[in-house]
């Protein structure tokens, strides 16, 4: 048992990260524990990938892909569900009035990819200059709908399981809508939002599309560098040269789909009147080796063979430094300090090919 902390107190912390609540009530309001469903099990499960795809940038061999993370695993078919199911009562509301005028967008189909429906919380974007002469970028003297109860519940989830990084908590997200044939054109998130920032997707399966150059074949065909798969209730992050150096699309979906993006505002650009929600403040990862990382191995197992080259021993030796770097790291001294007996290690990551398009 972690040291000072009861199996009750544990407990109580796990409860708070799922997403199951009572029937009924839009906000998805308290959680309880998962039917069956064991969180320690579900966090051991969760899946990382990350991506590499070598391109020349202004003269520079690079990874075009890096910084981007994949992870699956993370919200189940039950969660999934009930998300799914609040967005459409935010699509309800928002059709009747009943959100704040900015939060609530439903364009008019008039085209091929161009009906896709986005409902923002935490602040309002504009995607590009409007009519009252505002830039792209946060509008700051605009008021939107706060962050929904379930959405932020989602938020922890992320932070808890090293999904998004506690010194990046998320304080807006906007909901995207997808019919058959909508998309989403070639762009770079805006830098009103710091990174990484991320997107979690539901209902059907499509690509990302990635790449320096992005190549628009018609309406809502795009082409370009890698095409990465989406599967159900994956998180995707973005970030480095991922989120910087190229852009990305969403090709027309061939289904419904809905995505959620959660990004954290820039401090200067925040919503005059915003105010930070206390329920997203102090978020910390699971620790699940008490003060170890869980994706580093003890130190002996990185000791190099006796008759190891003194060139393998010089590699070893700065790896043991670096890791040894990452357990005195203040980051993971957290309140939640479990062992590995309370927790099995989260799976390390691992190297996937990206789709050429």
């Amino acid at each position: 048992m972690a040291a000072g902390r009861s199996v009750n107190k544990i407990s109580e912390e796990l409860k708070s990260l799922s997403l199951l609540g009572t029937a009924g009530g839009s906000g998805g309001g308290g959680g309880i524990l998962l039917d069956e469903d064991d969180e320690a099990v579900r966090l051991a499960n969760v899946r990382k990938n990350d991506f590499k795809r070598w391109e020349r940038v202004r003269g520079r061999l690079i990874n075009i892909l890096d910084g981007l993370e994949l992870h699956t695993g993370v919200f189940s078919a039950a969660e999934q569900r009930r998300i799914v199911d609040c967005v459409y009562d935010f699509q309800e509301k928002g059709r009747k009035g009943r959100l704040r005028e900015r939060t609530y967008s439903e364009p008019r189909k008039w085209m091929r990819g161009k009906g896709r429906v986005t409902i923002q919380f935490g602040c309002c974007y504009n995607y590009a200059m409007d009519s009252n002469g505002n830039p792209p970028g946060i509008i700051r003297d605009e008021e939107v709908d706060p962050i929904p109860p379930l959405l932020k519940q989602m938020i922890k989830r992320m932070v808890a399981w090293h999904v998004l990084p506690p010194s990046c908590i998320p304080n807006s997200c906007i909901v995207n809508i997808y019919d058959k044939d909508d998309c989403i054109p070639p762009h770079i998130d805006h830098h009103d939002f710091v990174r990484p920032f991320c997107t979690v997707s539901f209902l059907s399966e499509c690509n990302i599309v990635f790449g320096t150059e992005l190549k628009i074949n018609g309406p809502g065909d795009f082409s370009g560098s890698a095409s990465i798969p989406l599967p159900l209730g994956s998180v995707l992050v973005l970030n480095g040269n991922g989120a910087d150096v190229v852009k990305h699309c969403v090709p027309a979906v061939s289904s419904r789909r809905i995505s959620i993006t959660f990004r954290k505002m820039d401090d200067s650009k925040i919503p005059y009147d915003f105010i930070p929600d206390p329920d997203l403040q102090n978020l910390y990862p699971l620790s699940l080796r008490g003060q170890q990382h869980p994706s580093i191995l003890p130190l002996r197992q990185d000791q190099p063979p006796k008759n190891a080259q003194p060139s393998q021993k010089f590699e070893q030796a700065q790896k043991a430094q670096q890791a040894q770097k990452v357990l005195q790291s203040p980051t993971l001294q957290r309140p939640v300090q479990l062992t590995e007996a309370d927790f099995p290690p989260l799976s390390s990551s691992i190297r996937v090919q990206t789709y050429r398009k």
